[in-house]
């Protein structure tokens, strides 16, 4: 038996490295972005976006028989309910990290593992993060520093990096700000031979 992860990550695949999990990793035959417009759009809400996207990666990949395909998939909500995406450029990241600002977010992380062509196993988790009130000029030097390493994530930020200054409390599992439910799919991985009991 194989895990296979259909995720691009570096995150993704940095957790499952550190916590000793044999895996391969698996394109998704996905367009995540017009998937994701079409289930917001069909009145998904963020939470559902995520678990939505993480099954229909997870069901994407062609497998071999035994193989399980992990799917996984974050969406990111402003307290006023908008569902916020990679920034497309500096611009964008800029305005997304100024609507965020002083104000409450919900990161959920979810994640599905397929077999055989269907759905296991499904875990969500979701993150509240208070940013604070950083300055202009605290902003710019940020964007300066961290753009190529934030232009690929939801939010404008790597809470790994500096992007922790920009945090004022925040309430759930690192390892759900990185992408992936990581301790309930372990426990998951555990029941199926896939990691030490």
């Amino acid at each position: 038996m194989r895990l296979l992860l259909a995720s691009r990550s570096a995150a993704r695949r940095a957790m499952l490295e550190a916590a000793g999990i044999p895996f391969s990793t698996a394109d998704a035959d996905l367009d995540e972005e017009a998937a994701k417009a079409g289930l917001w759009g069909a009145g998904f809400d963020a939470r559902g976006v995520a678990e939505e996207l993480a099954q229909l990666k997870a069901l994407s990949v062609e497998a071999g028989e035994g193989d399980l395909v992990l799917g996984s998939d974050q969406t990111l909500e402003r307290g006023d309910g908008t569902l916020l995406g990679k920034p497309a450029s500096l611009d964008e990241a800029r305005g997304q990290l100024q609507s965020l600002r002083g104000a409450t977010h919900r990161l959920h992380s979810a994640a599905v593992i397929a077999e055989r062509g269907e759905a296991v196993w499904w875990g969500c988790e979701t993150v509240e993060l208070t940013m604070r009130a950083f300055s202009e000029a605290f902003l710019d030097d940020y964007l300066d520093r961290e753009w190529e390493q934030i232009r690929w994530s939801v939010g404008a930020y790597r809470i790994e990096g500096p992007g922790a200054q920009l945090f004022e409390r925040i309430e759930g599992s690192h390892f759900a700000i990185l992408g992936m439910p990581l301790l309930p799919l372990l426990a998951y991985l555990r029941e199926r031979g896939l990691a030490r009991v």
